[in-house]
């Protein structure tokens, strides 16, 4: 199989992701394996130690990058967002939306003020920036995709992440739907799943015994690491590989879902 076949069918060479969520450690791999595939990346987030941490990393393996912050949850900020792309890169050809938090107490002890804060940050903001983004894509020659970031507990009754569990389902159904809703005019709309990957949002719930049940329900018999979400990650946004893959969900979760199903 020749170089060229591959970059042709998963190369991102000219075009521009925006990452929400890319001072996170998920967020973070797509954005780097956006940029070592080719793509202008901005790397957005809450954080901006990190977030410019990220775009010099990038910039250290040839890629190129650039920090800009946002509140997945303001228009304002995601309009920002869009301005700052465009002046700088002048397309938004791909957005990943990874911003995620979660609430690990029991179910009668989540406030109201912990379920506002999970849907608000996980489901809100990926409306906002779907909203936003799809129909301004929709008028670009090219089109664009939309990844947007679910989770097996989305589809799998999971104890302790209840807000997160529900929020996660419901960005499935919006994903889909918004992918109906842009079919016809060259924007695609995915979900990627992954399993259990130890990162900042679920590292409260991994104790030991909670290791060994997902163990015991994982086939791989391992964690995700972050990096094994990338080639996913670029097949359903590539307007090649992904060409004809729209309204999907995609799982990267070491066959967790496969003994449940």
């Amino acid at each position: 199989m020749s170089d060229s076949y591959l970059r042709g069918l998963f190369g991102l060479e000219g075009r521009t992701a925006i990452v929400i969520g890319a001072t996170g450690v998920l967020g973070g791999a797509i954005a780097e394996g956006l940029a070592q595939a080719g793509a202008k990346v901005v790397v957005s987030g809450m954080n901006p130690e990190r977030g410019d941490a990220q775009a010099t990393r990038i910039a250290e393996l040839g890629g190129e990058a650039i920090f800009h912050p946002v509140d997945a949850v303001s228009k304002a900020s995601l309009e920002e967002l869009k301005a700052v792309t465009l002046e700088k890169f002048g397309s938004i050809d791909m957005l990943v939306n990874c911003a995620g938090v979660n609430s690990s107490v029991p179910y009668e002890e989540i406030t109201e003020e912990d379920w506002d804060r999970v849907l608000a940050t996980n489901l809100t903001g990926t409306h906002l920036a779907c909203q936003l983004f799809a129909p301004f894509m929709a008028k670009q020659p090219g089109g664009g995709s939309i990844l947007n970031i679910g989770s097996v507990t989305a589809h799998l009754p999971l104890s302790r992440v209840y807000a997160y569990s529900a929020s996660k389902a419901a960005v499935v159904n919006l994903s889909q739907n918004v992918a109906r809703e842009y079919a016809t005019q060259k924007v695609r709309v995915n979900v990627l799943c992954p399993g259990f990957f130890p990162a900042e949002q679920n590292r409260k719930i991994l104790d030991q015994d909670r290791v060994a049940n997902i163990m015991a329900q994982t086939p791989m018999k391992r964690f995700g690491e972050p990096e094994e979400l990338v080639g996913a990650a670029i097949t359903l946004l590539s307007p090649t590989a992904g060409s004809f893959i729209t309204g999907a969900t995609i799982y990267v979760d070491g066959g967790f879902t496969a003994m449940r199903f």
